[in-house]
């Protein structure tokens, strides 16, 4: 267990580390941004826009993610798109991330009532202002609890991005599994990390539903 505190390699695992929570804390904000606009877009009155967000959903939630950052990281360039191999795992993360935020906040809207959206359409309010102003803020309440499902498995799927050259959790235990350090030690602290960052995000949400609970 004391092989972090050995040889350099405490500096390799916080820098692991804090670069897992920066490409997640990304990820996340980016996942969560381009998953209400999907949502937005599957509840949309414009049939082009219903159809952009389902195929994106199909798409991105049935391919597996390895498969996903093979196809960003070596299939970008050849469309003469360029970035460091960070940018790309963001990319890649937050494109699958999207696709089952977008799910869960469509199931969020699901649930207000239909008779909101037509007294507002009856008041004279567009379709983008009854979905920001009276339905979003509604919906979001309710899908605090599977958004948070998501967001835990967020810094866990970015182990990925390890085998695509970020210096993240996953690349510091290769990085010493490569020196001969014992397996079960690496794991240990690789796994504690993770376990830390995902208590972190349920206890945040935690919060927020505290915060934003309806008296019922």
């Amino acid at each position: 267990m004391g092989i972090l505190f050995e040889d350099g390699n405490f500096e390799l695992f916080r820098n692991g580390f804090l670069q897992t929570v920066e490409l997640s804390a990304l990820s996340a904000l980016f996942a969560l941004l381009l998953g209400v606009l999907l949502a937005a877009f599957r509840v949309s009155p414009v049939p082009v826009l219903r159809v952009f967000g389902t195929v994106w959903v199909n798409i991105f939630r049935n391919t597996p993610l390895t498969v996903l950052f093979f196809a960003v990281v070596f299939g970008l360039p050849r469309l003469d798109v360029h970035f460091d191999h960070f940018t790309f795992a963001v990319i890649a993360l937050s494109a699958y991330t999207a696709s089952f935020v977008c799910e869960v906040i469509r199931s969020g809207i699901n649930t207000v009532p239909v008779g909101q959206a037509e007294a507002a359409r009856s008041l004279g309010m567009t379709f983008g202002q009854t979905l920001t102003q009276i339905v979003l803020p509604q919906a979001g309440r309710t899908v605090l609890g599977p958004l948070s499902s998501v967001f835990i498995a967020l810094p866990r799927n970015s182990a990925v991005a390890g085998a695509f050259s970020v210096g993240e959790l996953f690349n510091f235990q290769t990085t010493l599994n490569e020196k001969g350090y014992s397996i079960l030690g690496i794991f240990f602290w690789v796994a504690l990390a993770y376990l830390f960052l995902s208590t972190c995000v349920a206890l945040f949400f935690k919060f927020l539903e505290s915060r934003l609970a309806v008296a019922r």
